[in-house]
């Protein structure tokens, strides 16, 4: 079953009574068949100074929250709701145990050398900076900019003295969600076709209707559906085998 597939039980659990027993049969079910995506976030931060197992339960806390609260109303898919819902009860673990003061000198000032960046970019353009804009402007790699975004969230080093911050460091927590959803999704894009990871890419990070998507990709909004439906279940079914 696709994470599409899963839209019709959302439906079901929005309207069921929340303490009859088949809210909470669905609810169950719900959070049994996306532990998978739980665990592989979790697995992320592994080497965070927790332990796996620990960070697993956090992770499935998170799920659980992910489900309780996503609106199917919406419209908007389960799994792009359910990787910042996940991905933020982490972090916030790792927070709140002290992982920032245990950050590693070099962790720290990679922390503050993209902070600076960001900043300066984001001044430069008026919007907040891409990673692969980071990368660039540091002369580093993609990967250590992401490493040190996922720092910086625990421990911001930043400078709050100047006022006109504020504007820039809400737009760097609303990119932050966005590098964190694709950074966990990034092994599953992998595995798709060329096509189908665009149009994923264009639902999940450019939010685009899948109108919009046809109009850009040129086929068909059934055509659009039918691809997304197989790429979710090809990336689950990726998270299931990793």
């Amino acid at each position: 079953m696709s994470a599409l597939d899963y839209q019709p039980l959302f439906h079901e659990l929005a309207a069921a009574e929340k303490d009859g027993r088949h809210y909470q049969r669905l609810r169950d079910q719900l959070v049994t068949e996306h532990l998978p995506l739980a665990r592989h976030i979790a697995d992320r931060f592994a080497e965070r100074g927790e332990s796996v197992e620990d960070l697993r339960q956090v992770a499935a806390l998170g799920l659980i929250h992910a489900v309780d609260r996503f609106d199917v109303a919406r419209g908007i898919d389960f799994l792009a709701y359910a990787v910042p819902t996940i991905t933020g009860e982490v972090r916030r673990h790792l927070r709140d145990q002290g992982w920032a003061v245990r950050v590693p000198r070099r962790l720290k000032e990679l922390c503050g050398s993209i902070d600076v960046a960001r900043v300066e970019l984001s001044r430069r353009t008026g919007r907040a900076p891409t990673p692969s804009e980071v990368a660039k402007h540091l002369g580093l790699s993609l990967d250590e900019v992401y490493e040190g975004l996922h720092a910086a969230s625990a421990h911001r080093l930043v400078s709050l003295d100047e006022e006109d911050l504020t504007d820039v460091l809400v737009a760097e927590d609303q990119a932050l969600e966005v590098v964190e959803l694709h950074h966990a999704l990034d092994p599953m894009l992998r595995g798709l076709p060329k096509r189908e990871r665009r149009i994923v890419v264009l639902r999940f990070f450019r939010n685009m209707t899948q109108s919009q998507i046809a109009d850009s990709v040129g086929v068909s909004q059934m055509h659009v559906s039918r691809l997304l439906s197989r790429s979710l279940a090809r990336m689950r079914d990726l998270l299931v085998e990793g």
